[in-house]
This record gives C-alpha cells, structure tokens and sequence, in this order.
C-alpha cells in the first residue's frame, strides 16, 4: 500500500514540469483533501490501519449493500430459507459488530 509520501514521490517523478513552490503547494493541497476525505468519510482506509478495521469494514460495507439492494436481498433470503425481514434484521445486527470485539494490542 502507499503511503502519501510515496504518492507524492511518484507524482514528482512523473512531472517534471513542477517546480519546488508547486509541489509543495500540491503537497499541502493532496493532505488537506486526505484530511478532509478522512472526516467526511468514516469507512476511509488510512496507511495505518489495522487488520481488524480493514476486515470490520468490509464486513459492514457488504451488509448494507444486501440490505440496500431488493434483488440481492431476496436471493439471500431465498438461498436461506428465511424472510426478507429476517435476513434484513440479521444484517442489520452483525453490522453492529461484524467481526467480533477488537483484538488486545500487544506492547
């Protein structure tokens, strides 16, 4: 994965036209929108991320997106056995917790 440094390196790299005061106004402008990407967005991935985040998103993203499309939603249901209400209440409480607790961080 790369970080923003890396992606500013390659962004210099392959622009060879800009200046020092472009690439530094490019650099301030590039974390001003990560930072703004980042609180808009809670489910935004960072360089930092855990294991656990990444798969808590994953898991909660595909809920919803069962939940929110009715095809996709039905032939859940269908494959189940269950009703369309089951399956949706289901879904809608494993995205409460997807993948189980936080696991303890080693010092």
């Amino acid at each position: 994965m790369l970080t923003k440094a890396d992606t500013l390196r390659l962004l210099l790299l392959f622009s060879p036209l800009l200046s020092m005061s472009d690439s530094a106004e490019l650099k301030y402008t590039s974390n001003q929108q990560l930072e703004h990407l980042h609180a808009r967005y809670v489910g935004t991935i960072h360089p930092d991320i855990t294991k656990h985040e990444w798969l808590v998103h994953q898991h909660r993203d595909t809920a919803a997106s069962i939940v929110g499309h009715p095809m996709l939603h039905s032939f859940i249901a269908l494959a189940e056995g269950e009703s369309k209400a089951r399956v949706a209440a289901g879904l809608k409480e494993k995205m409460m917790m997807p993948c189980g607790p936080r696991p303890e961080m080693g010092e």
